[in-house]
């Protein structure tokens, strides 16, 4: 065995026992109860990190070559932070200092909304009408590399900060597509991103259409006017887009919720060490009565899930459309001795039902898949060819929500508008799986 394997397992087996120690001191003073569940805590920690040190010592002892155990040592956290926590990022000390110095910049940047995926850094979303959206982007993409620095085992936190710089320059992405499970390489130039407005039209049979395609601040108070505007030309019923709205803040979630709802909880927040916190609806802030109907897709996640689950749960609305990503939580970064720190959810938001939203995302009553639009084969040797879009009609989830709010929800499942009924779902490239 190294000396530094020898190092390694000699500090996990130090704090092995200060940790069996403390447990001790605290079940002398603590309840039996308390002292039992303490022991049964530190005896599964204490399995945990026995299967690690083995591990270790296996590859470190049975690998073809000398292993990078720095590299192993790195891998390990972010495998680790990913299983518990897809927006998690784990910075080391020079990492966290760029990203203190950087991440209230007013930079410009491609527009696009990130977690991790299979070790790799994947795409929520691509915010409309941003450099990424326009070149194609969307949801299940996968970034391959970023300036030519492979993203595989990369801190999110810090590919985002990759991806920033100043207006108009520009920046090489790699990209893994469902649509092109090949490598692709695009130049992206950096723009200062700007969120889409809310916008609102009449429909036939007196339906009002809103889209709200970001809920940042201020984006509520669009919604409000376009209801009061929708309200007046006779709406009887609504339609509220939030498909493609992955740049959506918490607080505007729930202020979008509260435009419907009179009564009751939106939702709430909660965390080991975060004190349950609810967010109840305020009658004055309500301002229709209306029938709405919600339509989401797998880009839609924040604050646009918690409206959505809000007023799902509480029957304010039905929600049509794909199950949602998945990503309502508060999340802080906890700084460690070396001078790094791991960004890390430290609460989430639960819908009225007691949902978690970041782990299980919002499964609408009314289940639709959009339609993906087919690529031909010189869109699959062009890399910056403009992406494919469906045909006019074609719109399958707006097809159900206008049949949903003219019949109703039995009516509307048994005409089943959907002319695709396999789920159609990002899957991952066969390239990335062989690694």
């Amino acid at each position: 065995m190294s000396t530094r394997l020898k190092t390694t397992v000699v500090t996990l087996s130090a704090c092995l026992v200060a940790l069996l120690l403390m447990g001790a001191l605290l079940a002398k003073s603590a309840p039996d109860a308390r002292a039992a569940a303490n022991d049964q805590n530190l005896s599964k920690a204490y399995k945990q990190i026995a299967v690690y040190t083995d591990v270790l010592s296996r590859i470190k002892s049975e690998y073809v070559e000398e292993p990078d155990m720095k590299s192993v040592t790195l891998g390990a956290i972010n495998g680790l932070l990913e299983a518990i926590d897809p927006f998690a990022s784990y910075l080391n000390a020079e990492q966290y200092k760029e990203y203190l110095k950087n991440k209230d910049a007013e930079k410009g940047g491609v527009g696009l909304v990130l977690s991790k995926k299979f070790g790799y850094v994947g795409v929520v979303d691509a915010i409309p009408n941003s450099p990424a959206d326009k070149a194609g982007f969307s949801t299940g993409d996968m970034i391959e590399s970023i300036r030519g620095i492979a993203t595989r085992d990369m801190p999110l936190a810090y590919a985002s900060l990759l991806l920033q710089g100043k207006p108009g320059t520009t920046v090489e992405v790699s990209v893994l597509s469902v649509r092109h499970p090949d490598p692709k390489q695009f130049t992206l130039t950096r723009a200062v991103i700007e969120h889409p407005k809310v916008t609102h039209k009449m429909m036939p049979d007196q339906i009002g259409y809103i889209q709200a395609e970001s809920l940042f601040p201020g984006a509520s108070a669009e919604i409000a006017a376009a209801v009061k505007d929708l309200e007046k030309q006779g709406a009887k019923k609504l339609l509220l887009d939030l498909r493609h709205c992955a740049s959506a803040t918490p607080d505007e979630g729930v202020a979008v919720a509260n435009l419907f709802e009179n009564k009751g909880l939106i939702t709430y927040l909660q965390g080991q060490k975060y004190p349950r916190k609810d967010f109840d609806a305020d009658p004055a802030k309500a301002i229709t009565s209306l029938p709405v109907v919600v339509m989401t897709n797998r880009g839609t996640a924040g604050g646009a899930e918690i409206a959505a689950a809000a007023m799902l749960d509480s029957k304010r609305a039905d929600v049509v459309g794909e199950r949602t990503y998945g990503d309502a939580s508060v999340r802080q970064a906890i700084t460690m001795d070396d001078g790094g720190a791991i960004i890390l959810s430290v609460a989430k938001y639960y819908s009225p039902n007691g949902t978690a939203i970041q782990d299980n995302g919002v499964t609408p009553n009314v289940q639709v898949n959009e339609i993906e639009p087919a690529v031909g084969p010189d869109e699959q040797d062009q890399p910056e060819a403009a992406p494919a879009t469906a045909k006019p009609g074609d719109d399958a989830i707006l097809k159900k929500a206008i049949d949903v709010a003219l019949h109703g929800v039995q009516e509307a499942k048994a005409q089943d508008w959907s002319p695709e009924r396999e789920p159609v779902r990002p899957q991952m490239p066969p390239n990335v799986i062989k690694k």
